[in-house]
């Protein structure tokens, strides 16, 4: 199993769940399978209580867990079924442990934050990790014979990689005991099973790209034992190429091929194709060492290009969804300025922003 692990700073709400779904789609366009896992470091246990104007609509799993949106966004753009476990808590860590304390398991030693604590966050990564999330095999995986690892993987529907998004911003105090827990499991998993990635924000004040708020956003980063492999920055700009190797020389990655720029686009789907096109595939097969992605990069152009048509689509839908006989044509099933393979959801959708807008 792979790991590849999404964290921010500068500020939250930059698209770290966008920025995860868009790199999972990547991965499966190049036949890997996929799996994520969103951390929250909020002490609630999940997010059914918590208002939705000081956090956002909650997204109710298929088996009646309530958790953040963001594993909506998982699920859109990864056609995969997640379960309440995904969504990893800080309250959800705790009550397990208190519950372990009060049975006894611990055998009468005295429960820290460090190991305790941040074994249970590893372990519940590990074994999540492992739950089927397609439509192929059973909920979890069974023990096999190292021989037929391959096999059962397969048969069992397996993920190859798992995508975890950590919550919040890098320096925040709540965040901090799973940032130490994901520096130990570093280790655990070994370096060629180990991606660490950083999203921030790259502001202009005046003309110029400032890159200090990345600067010290990896510091603090690396002053916590993670030093990312991947930098994406967010800005209204595409990032100038001045901008991409001063990050690379303070942030201590492997140069300006691995400062992405993940600029303002029109709609989400635009996402997958920028990090596409800017070879993030080909940086995660070297680290990860994935020599799949590096067999089947033609059928990534492929499977991408199917991609591409739908950005183009909810472009020409958000464009003329005033425009009464649009609709009437997505419904008839026929192309649309050229494109065709509108879905039903695609069409609910229209006509739904159609009544909204009042039209």
């Amino acid at each position: 199993m792979k790991y590849i692990v999404v964290t921010g700073g500068v500020v939250s709400g930059l698209g770290k769940g966008v920025t995860i779904s868009s790199m999972g789609r990547m991965l499966q366009g190049c036949g890997l399978r996929v799996t994520s896992i969103k951390i929250d470091p909020y002490l609630n246990v999940d997010a059914g209580t918590m208002s939705p104007f000081e956090h956002g609509e909650c997204f109710v799993l298929n088996d009646g867990g309530e958790t953040d949106l963001d594993l909506g966004n998982y699920e859109r753009f990864l056609s995969i079924s997640l379960t309440s476990d995904h969504n990893i808590t800080t309250g959800k860590i705790y009550r397990k442990v208190i519950t372990k304390e009060r049975r006894g398991d611990y055998l009468g030693k005295t429960v820290q934050v460090v190991p305790h604590i941040t074994d249970e966050i590893q372990s519940w990564i590990e074994e999540v990790a492992h739950v089927p999330v397609d439509d192929m095999g059973n909920r979890h995986w069974e023990a096999v014979d190292e021989d037929d690892v391959n096999g059962a993987r397969d048969a069992v529907g397996i993920a190859d990689i798992c995508l975890i998004e950590v919550g919040g911003t890098v320096g925040d105090i709540e965040s901090s005991v799973f940032l130490e827990a994901l520096r130990q499991f570093q280790f655990r998993v070994g370096p060629s099973n180990f991606c660490l990635t950083f999203v921030s924000l790259v502001p202009i004040m005046g003309e110029e790209q400032k890159t200090k708020p990345t600067q010290h956003g990896v510091r603090d980063l690396r002053s916590l034992g993670l030093s990312p492999a991947v930098i994406f920055c967010r800005c209204k700009e595409v990032l100038e190429e001045v901008t991409k190797t001063k990050i690379a020389s303070f942030c201590h990655v492997g140069g300006p091929q691995c400062v992405l720029s993940v600029h303002d686009v029109s709609n989400v789907y635009h996402v997958p194709l920028l990090l596409m096109e800017q070879n993030l595939h080909r940086i995660l097969a070297d680290k990860l060492e994935l020599d799949k992605i590096k067999d089947l990069e033609g059928r990534l152009d492929l499977t991408m290009g199917g991609l591409e048509e739908k950005a183009t689509m909810w472009n020409l839908i958000e464009g003329d969804v005033a425009n009464e006989q649009v609709l009437v044509d997505l419904d008839n099933g026929q192309t649309l300025c050229g494109v065709s393979g509108m879905t039903r959801s695609m069409a609910d959708w229209a006509h739904m922003a159609f009544k909204l807008d009042g039209f």
